[in-house]
């Protein structure tokens, strides 16, 4: 792929073999860039240039039995499955491919105890005050969008090669592998450009292409959960939330119930009988109001004595008069009878039902 700088087209003047100026194709190994010091810390601060939907749990990671091998990033999607991302800065890849696949295989039975240690000890690793393994457990569930319960990681694991470039070995490999063994590598391509005094990085996803991926990710993405959901005995439902004036995307159970509420509220239905209809521990309230999470979670603290403001979510409260009310985050089993207990109190046009069936009340 060529880059060009077309900055001489917005000048105005009349267009000219010089409107469009070939930006100069550089190397990592030219420009002095490091696989690890740099790429690699570059990669792990910005995975998002791989996949929004990746977290970084680790780097480094080399807790294997018999094996002296370092994984240079280990993330975790959407659907709790571990992604393993190899990097490297060669023009052809090497043989990432079957190193890749090495480490896939050996996290592969890691259990979501082991991935909550691996990220507790990446943050000690980065320097964040809280590094306690339930303070990592609890920031991997929220940004999951999961309930409090113990999670099973699936045996499937993904992989990320990122390079310079690639030879035909490894993307003949890799494609053989996707289509005839279900496989999830994904190639991507890290193409250095020099412009006068800037260094730029232009990314591509070689495999699968931008074309067919989002299709090919749903599709996997489907498959996960119903495997998940077949062996942790976990349920990972989505629901969608109707109300007289919106519809929401599905959603995960914590998020459902706090949207039913809050529509139940801007309703007119009374706080108070919101409150009767849910578990004492699931919903509470504080005199006053606040203008940020911390203010509201300082006052709750001190009215009510609550230890944990990660269980609630502070950042929707719900305001009805001189009183602030917080939902709790975590549902579990409660949800269902949770929706029917507030669908009890709704005015005509509320109803709650589940991803992919008719719209339904479950009420």
């Amino acid at each position: 792929m060529t880059l060009y700088d077309m900055t001489a087209i917005k000048s105005g003047l009349p267009s000219t073999s010089a409107a469009l100026v070939e930006v100069t194709r550089t190397s990592f190994a030219e420009e002095g860039i490091q696989e690890r010091s740099h790429l690699q810390a570059a990669l792990r601060d910005h995975i998002d240039l791989i996949d929004h939907d990746l977290h970084v749990i680790a780097e480094e990671f080399g807790d294997f039995e018999g094996a002296n091998r370092r994984i240079d990033l280990l993330c975790i999607d959407k659907n709790c499955k571990l992604v393993v991302v190899e990097l490297k800065r060669t023009v052809d890849g090497g043989h990432m491919e079957l190193q890749a696949l090495r480490y896939a295989a050996m996290v592969s039975t890691m259990t979501f105890a082991q991935v909550v240690r691996a990220f507790a000890k990446y943050r000690k690793g980065r320097g964040d005050a809280d590094h306690s393994e339930e303070d990592a457990r609890d920031r991997l569930l929220a940004w999951l969008a999961l309930d409090d319960e113990e999670l099973v990681i699936p045996r499937e694991v993904g992989v990320v090669l990122a390079s310079e470039d690639f030879s035909q070995e490894i993307t003949t490999t890799v494609l053989w592998l996707n289509e005839f063994y279900g496989f999830d590598i994904r190639c991507v391509r890290l193409s250095p450009y020099r412009l006068e005094d800037r260094l730029l990085l232009d990314v591509q996803h070689v495999i699968p292409l931008p074309e067919a991926s989002e299709y090919t990710v749903r599709v996997r993405e489907k498959e996960i959960a119903v495997k998940q959901a077949k062996e942790s005995g976990a349920d990972w439902t989505k629901f969608v939330v109707q109300s007289p004036t919106s519809t929401t995307k599905p959603l995960p159970k914590r998020w459902a119930v706090l949207e039913l509420v809050k529509g139940l509220a801007e309703a007119g239905v009374a706080m108070e009988h919101v409150s009767r209809a849910l578990p004492d521990s699931k919903i509470l309230h504080v005199t006053g109001t606040y203008p940020d999470s911390e203010a509201l979670w300082a006052a709750i603290q001190t009215q009510l004595g609550k230890p944990d403001p990660r269980r609630w979510h502070l950042a929707h409260p719900i305001v009805e008069g001189d009183k602030t009310w917080v939902v709790h985050s975590n549902w579990g089993t409660q949800t269902r009878d949770a929706f029917k207990q507030l669908l009890d109190l709704a005015p005509g046009g509320f109803a709650v039902y589940e991803e992919g069936d008719e719209p339904t009340s479950l009420g």
